[in-house]
Order: structure tokens, then sequence, then C-alpha cells
């Protein structure tokens, strides 16, 4: 599966379990790491595993599995599906590591053109 349509599922299975500030930068000239960067705020920490799980979730339905996961009993989740790399940060750990700030350089995604609208919003 292509790059931008994980990244796409993801972004919206977070969208869709109300995560916060959801985020996405293209990093693929400037790192080997993968080609993006999704981030986004959870409320608490069980919303942090929340979104980590509906990721899980969405992602398997689609045929997709995930590299490794990261940090599951921490405030910060990494779920790492090569090409795309989730991460699901709790208030303080977004704000402490400032991934969106240290990846400026990245091309920042337009989420209007990922997000789906759904009839509640």
């Amino acid at each position: 599966m292509e790059a931008f349509e994980i990244l796409k599922i993801a972004a919206n299975a977070i969208n869709a379990k109300k995560g916060r500030e959801i985020a996405a930068v293209k990093i693929d000239k400037l790192t080997v790491l993968g080609e993006y960067f999704l981030l986004c705020t959870a409320n608490s920490s069980t919303q942090v595993r929340a979104l980590c799980d509906e990721v899980e979730e969405k992602l398997k339905e689609a045929g997709v599995m995930p590299h490794h996961i990261e940090g599951r009993s921490t405030g910060w989740i990494v779920l790492d599906y090569g090409s795309v790399i989730v991460h699901i940060f709790g208030r303080n750990e977004r704000e402490f590591y400032s991934l969106d700030k240290m990846w400026s350089d990245g091309e920042i995604v337009d989420m209007n053109e990922i997000l789906e609208i759904s009839e509640g919003d």
C-alpha cells in the first residue's frame, strides 16, 4: 500500500477517536526513516492507548501491519509502518519533545486533504 494511503487511514482513525492537533510532515527528503511522520495529541493516557489501538485496527483491516510499536505503557506511543511513522502523544510529551519544531524543515501536509468530515462534526 502506498505511504499516502497509510497516512490517510491512520489520520482518519485518530480523528474518529477525537485525537487532537493532528499533523503530518513529509520527511522523505530529510531522512531515510520514512516518508511521513503523523503526529497527534491525546487528552489522557487512556486516550493515547485508544488512539494506538484504533490506528492498529484500521490499518490491519487494510492489510497493513506495523513493523514495530514502542512505548505502549508511556505517554508517547510510536507505531512504525515503515513509510509512515505515527506518533501519539500525551499533551506534556508533545510539548516537551516538540517533534513539530524538530522536523519543521519537512513539507507540512494539508490535513484538509486527508481528514474525512463525519456527520457529527
